[in-house]
């Protein structure tokens, strides 16, 4: 997609879902995973769906020598999702006190997807980044989770004002993600997603493979 689409654009809440029923997988044996805490998700956040899975490690397989995938966050329990979207709202609606609900909602979902369409909801979006053979995180351009008002926007994937260094580590990352099937969501360099209503818009696909679930769904 040329155009930047939103979570909350229409387009994506109206693709299909054709929920294929994989499970939810534990990636900690498979994957480097950062230790930064998710108190809230009660380990929920190191799972993924299978098929996500497998295609993270055919894109790590992908990187130079020395380099390695590093797994941040995968499924988010659709409450948490939930409470993450509303509290972004809250602070937009704070700060721009004449801006209308839509508009509230467009700009949230830059940084956090509605609940109803989350793709990290369905365990099929992964927020990573690139490591060296000691575990070191490369430059990207900004902290993992920046929000464009912290990141004056650099957290946007194609983002002008980062340094050619981490232009060329997301140009790497992204490229052996998006040969492995995975797709960007455009305002965050470090999500991606596979299986999910926006990748089934992005991709041409005729609808997403999984949808919300909770833990022991699958």
């Amino acid at each position: 997609m040329s155009e930047i689409i939103l979570m909350s654009d229409a387009r994506v809440a109206a693709v299909p879902v054709a929920e294929n029923g994989e499970p939810l997988v534990d990636v900690r044996e498979k994957l480097l995973v950062d230790d930064r805490k998710h108190e809230d998700s009660h380990g929920a956040e190191t799972h993924l769906r299978r098929g996500v899975l497998d295609r993270l490690l055919a894109a790590q397989a992908l990187l130079p020598e020395g380099l390695r995938l590093l797994f941040v966050e995968g499924y988010r329990p659709p409450a948490l999702q939930r409470r993450y979207f509303e509290r972004y709202a809250d602070e937009l609606r704070a700060a721009h006190p004449d801006w209308p609900a839509d508009r509230v909602r467009s700009a949230a979902s830059r940084y956090v997807s509605p609940p109803e369409i989350a793709p990290h909801s369905a365990g099929a979006a992964v927020d990573l980044t690139l490591a060296d053979a000691d575990g070191r995180e490369l430059d990207l351009g900004t902290e993992m989770n920046a929000n464009p008002e912290q990141s004056d926007s650099a957290c946007y994937t194609d983002a002008p004002n980062i340094t050619d260094e981490a232009r060329a580590n997301r140009a790497l990352l992204g490229g052996v993600l998006t040969a492995a099937g995975l797709v960007n969501y455009p305002t965050e360099w470090w999500h991606w997603s596979y299986g999910d209503r926006y990748w089934a818009l992005a991709a041409g696909a005729p609808a997403a493979l999984y949808g919300p679930t909770e833990p022991g769904d699958s």
